[in-house]
């Protein structure tokens, strides 16, 4: 059997993207439509990306639902898969993408800031996994958590994001044990790709004159690996890093 050279197994399949009306999110879920795919669009309080997001799929070929949540909320979290599902007709694929990033000193880390980050980042992609299994299981479908190269090599002021991401890392480990052989679950682990518009663009320009690549990654360098990861029937439990070599490298920070 003869290798395909493109992403043609994802047409006319459906996924969910979350966090898909802005950054990252908004790519991936736009990238999937343009492989004419059937896209539920997640956001929580951007309407509007949103909207230019289910444009740009439909632009691109696919198909774009919207799908409003907040995600803090475990039962949001499973009812935007149940919605989504009945609105496309089942699921092939999730693709959890949204989080938070908050920088915040460690002895300033109090209950709130670490529950936002526990339950964003972590709780309710679990949740929303749990509750897609059945309907992957029927497809043979997969699960791709974007974690972070923080799971490899963590940084500091962000003690509550890299613990969450950390345990993003071992639930997508577990998972692909326990959905075997039905579900593959396996992740993408970006590094400095669309930096925060807040961030200190010195603090960036240090940490980039540390990489073995030497620059910032974008958008398409994430959603290639995602393609990839969604496309490869025989990969489960694996986490792709793209982060141009930071987690090869001893930053200063």
């Amino acid at each position: 059997m003869q290798p395909t050279t493109g992403f043609e197994s994802l047409r006319g399949k459906r996924a969910l993207v979350t966090g898909a009306g802005t950054r990252l999110g908004q790519a991936i879920a736009i990238a999937l439509g343009a492989q004419g795919m059937h896209v539920g669009v997640h956001y929580h309080t951007n309407h509007q990306g949103a909207l230019e997001t289910a444009r740009q799929i439909e632009l691109a070929g696919g198909h774009g639902i919207l799908c409003q949540a907040d995600l803090s909320s475990r039962n949001e979290a499973r009812r935007a898969v149940d919605t989504t599902a009945e609105s496309l007709g089942g699921l092939d694929l999730l693709v959890l993408s949204a989080a938070n990033f908050e920088a915040v000193a460690l002895a300033s880390v109090g209950d709130e800031t670490w529950d936002r980050s526990l339950n964003l980042n972590l709780a309710a992609p679990f949740a929303m996994a749990q509750r897609a299994a059945p309907l992957l299981r029927q497809q043979r479908g997969n699960i791709v958590f974007i974690t972070c190269s923080s799971v490899v090599s963590p940084f500091t002021g962000h003690v509550a994001y890299v613990v969450a991401k950390a345990g993003l890392y071992q639930l997508m480990r577990t998972l692909a044990l326990e959905l075997a052989p039905d579900v593959r679950v396996n992740a993408v682990a970006p590094g400095i790709v669309l930096p925060p518009v807040d961030m200190d663009r010195a603090h960036i320009e240090r940490v980039v004159a540390q990489l073995p690549l030497r620059s910032v990654g974008n958008t398409d360098d994430v959603v290639r690996a995602i393609l990839f990861l969604a496309c490869s029937p025989f990969v489960t439990g694996e986490q792709i890093v793209v982060d141009g070599g930071r987690s090869l490298a001893r930053l200063t920070q």
